[in-house]
């Protein structure tokens, strides 16, 4: 298993970053490597971002040295999303069939977590994402049929998109975490627009389905100082409470969002309009 350790940071600072320092503290370029579960801690509440990609054996998810647990979720939970072949996760002595896009919950306290593939020539890639958690709620699959789904944009402003809350309060029983996934029409391309920041949470963006040779710019920072990274297909960003966090590709494309913090109401928004951004 690899790991990786990223702080938090103060926005006045991000105003004096390069090209090179915003993408090493905040792009996650590398999340899935064949039969590697790969790891990022970040500071900002403590939320872990990660992929597994189970090629032969099965892989198991198992506390590091940072976390000073003896099991991975003693004090956590855990939101899985398979964006590859078939999957098979095994989790507390029970065993889930999670097929493409299909959500999987973990609660608190849910030990021996192992990923699987059903067919290694068409391997499972599993994202993760973890918050800490104070209850044990029960673990649950979620399938896109029951999730709750929202139709946003228009094409018009080209940004004509379904939202398929997956692991949210009004579906599933979370402390904090909570994920889905939104898909771009054709002929769309902005995501999160009008932009906001929550100062309650934090997020993190994975993007997927982002066709071979098209790339992703995504915009972060102050509303008043923004910052962009280009990103390729099935790479993450970790986006600050004070960050927005928006993007554009150059076609359309899905990405998965997930985050936590002090309350699971989805609307907690502060928006900026376009014209007010700098």
């Amino acid at each position: 298993m690899k790991v990786e350790l990223r702080y938090a940071h103060h926005p006045g600072d991000v105003k004096s970053y390069d090209t090179a320092r915003i993408r090493n503290e905040f792009l996650i370029e590398t999340l899935f490597l064949p039969g590697e579960i790969c790891l990022t801690y970040s500071m900002y509440d403590r939320y872990i971002v990660g992929g597994a990609m189970p090629t032969g054996a099965s892989l198991k998810l198992e506390a590091f040295d940072a976390l000073k647990a003896k099991d991975f979720l003693d004090r956590r939970e855990i939101g899985i999303i398979n964006v590859g072949g078939e999957a098979s996760v095994t989790a507390g002595g029970v065993q889930y069939g999670l097929n493409y896009t299909e959500a999987l919950y973990l609660g608190k306290g849910v030990t021996a977590v192992s990923f699987s593939s059903v067919d290694a020539k068409n391997p499972a890639k599993l994202y993760l994402n973890s918050a800490p958690a104070h209850h044990a709620y029960p673990s649950k699959k979620v399938t896109v049929k029951e999730a709750e789904v929202a139709i946003m944009g228009s094409p018009g402003a080209s940004n004509h998109r379904t939202i398929n809350k997956l692991l949210i309060n009004s579906v599933i029983e979370t402390c904090g975490l909570q994920m889905g996934f939104t898909t771009l029409n054709p002929g769309s391309v902005w995501n999160t627009m009008p932009p906001h920041t929550h100062s309650r949470r934090m997020e993190v963006y994975f993007y997927f389905e982002v066709h071979k040779g098209q790339a992703i710019c995504h915009f972060m920072g102050e509303p008043d100082e923004t910052r962009h990274i280009w990103m390729k297909n099935e790479q993450a960003v970790i986006s600050p409470s004070w960050s927005i966090h928006s993007a554009a590709g150059t076609s359309n494309y899905s990405f998965i969002w997930g985050m936590t913090g002090e309350n699971l109401d989805y609307a907690d928004m502060d928006i900026r309009q376009p014209d007010e951004l700098k």
